[in-house]
């Protein structure tokens, strides 16, 4: 599993509601390629989803093993909700196709985790949340994390959930005026709820966040989701 330098390098996979990342890293986690990027296939069903993954893979050069960041729960690289992606995804063996189609061993973890993997300091209470086509989570204590939080489908504010408030279909729809002040006042709710030391907010719509962010809260790129991906194989 090595490079003739010795050197183990991994394919990192975000899979999005609106698109698939890939991206190889070196064993310290450096990007070695230029990110590929493809429109989420629609209906994202798995095998359309797996068929795109593998095609990014193969203008990635050499890759000795794969992580992927899944867009729901995943307990033992299987699937278990996928709300922004199709019902075919639940109870799938993700980890195992994969592996499978691109004969390398393969590590599967929600999005946000692989995101906060990337991201945090290691230090006291880390929470990330990230903004795209859904609201995504991530908490960890003294860097070992949480897994599964899924804090975006439970009630935020007027009868609907940090995700129906947050994702991007609403930010179209209400503007990012209305939108920023409704994460400001996330922001301090989380606060209050987590007692956290550091917020991160990442994800594709962090771009368009426009408040003045507590000292403690910090923007994230969003190929940070693939950065975290080295982090998956340090047992």
């Amino acid at each position: 599993m090595v490079e003739n330098n010795g050197a183990i390098r991994t394919l990192s996979v975000d899979i999005g509601g609106s698109g698939v990342k890939v991206l190889v890293l070196d064993i310290t986690g450096k990007p070695l390629t230029q990110r590929a990027r493809t429109e989420t296939p629609q209906p994202a069903k798995p095998e359309a989803v797996i068929d795109a993954i593998v095609t990014l893979a193969a203008t990635q050069g050499e890759f000795h093993r794969v992580s992927v960041g899944f867009p729901g729960v995943v307990r033992g690289g299987v699937t278990q909700t996928a709300v922004n992606l199709n019902p075919d995804w639940i109870g799938f063996d993700l980890a195992t196709t994969l592996s499978n189609r691109l004969n390398k061993p393969v590590r599967v973890i929600n999005d946000a985790d692989m995101q906060g993997l990337g991201a945090i300091s290691g230090k006291g209470v880390e929470l990330v949340i990230t903004l795209g086509t859904g609201f995504g989570s991530a908490l960890f204590v003294d860097g070992k994390l949480v897994p599964n939080l899924e804090m975006g489908h439970h009630e935020f504010r007027k009868g609907e959930t940090y995700e129906e408030q947050l994702r991007r279909a609403t930010l179209e729809k209400v503007g990012e005026k209305k939108w920023n002040r409704r994460l400001e006042k996330a922001i301090a709710f989380l606060q209050h709820l987590f007692n956290y030391d550091y917020l991160y907010i990442g994800g594709g719509e962090a771009v368009r966040v426009d408040i003045q962010l507590p000292t403690n809260v910090k923007i994230i790129p969003n190929i940070t989701g693939l950065l975290g991906g080295i982090a998956l194989w340090k047992d």
